[in-house]
């Protein structure tokens, strides 16, 4: 493949690294410096930018029939944008708030465990997760999409950063420490017992190849997908 990285920070540059091993080509590497570049050098974009500029990056390769893989979060106000934009112009676009096998493989777990615990409700649930001190949107997306799957089979309504005292409600308390890739926990509690379930990256590399190994996917498809498809868990 020839890829354009849409975003050269951390997770850009470790992708770059997992697509050489991969034999793969960085046609494009594109930050808040870079001016007037050709997308269409490229034949899929991996976008890991900022959510200020994520769904312009997204546009960009729509518009120019480049197929797009995005795990920026923080912008999803403009997602259904983004769904039409690729349905107008026939293209590809794949968007994850995680692109881990690992943990698109939790979030099957967590919507196993909330359709079994939804009649069961001597339990509370709640929600943390952690990560590093750079991370801009607070909770992150893996926990808004895990939060929102527990609101589908549950009575729950909503989800609240750091509160806890509304029953409607899921609570998820955010952290940020130094050097913590992502750890995310879902606990449902009552007063005998405690169930959990938790996953803990222990670097950035399981994001960077699941992103990765997505673009190899969706490369010659045309619509709008999830790592569901990628992974065959549909």
């Amino acid at each position: 493949m020839k890829i354009a990285l849409l975003g050269y920070g951390r997770m850009g540059k470790t992708i770059e690294q997992i697509a050489i091993k991969k034999g793969h080509e960085i046609v494009l590497k594109v930050d808040e410096s870079t001016k007037n570049y050709d997308i269409t050098l490229a034949n899929i974009a991996i976008d890991f930018s900022i959510p200020s500029v994520a769904f312009e990056n997204i546009a960009n390769c729509l518009n120019n029939n480049v197929p797009v893989v995005s795990g920026t979060t923080g912008w999803l106000d403009k997602f259904d944008e983004a769904k039409e934009l690729c349905n107008q112009n026939n293209g590809g676009f794949i968007y994850a708030s995680n692109f881990s096998l690992g943990v698109n493989i939790f979030f099957e777990l967590n919507e196993f465990l909330a359709k079994m615990m939804a009649n069961l409700n001597q339990y509370q649930i709640s929600m943390e997760e952690i990560h590093h001190t750079k991370k801009l949107d607070e909770p992150s997306g893996t926990a808004i999409t895990l939060a929102q799957v527990i609101i589908k089979n549950t009575d729950k309504n909503n989800w609240a950063l750091n509160v806890t005292n509304n029953e409607s409600e899921i609570p998820i308390i955010a952290k940020r420490i130094p050097n913590i890739p992502g750890t995310h926990s879902v606990a449902y509690t009552s007063e005998v017992d405690t169930i959990e379930i938790k996953h803990t990256a222990h670097n950035r590399d399981g994001f960077a190849l699941g992103a990765l190994i997505a673009a190899e996917w969706l490369v010659d498809k045309k619509g709008i997908f999830t790592m569901k498809d990628v992974l065959g868990l549909q």
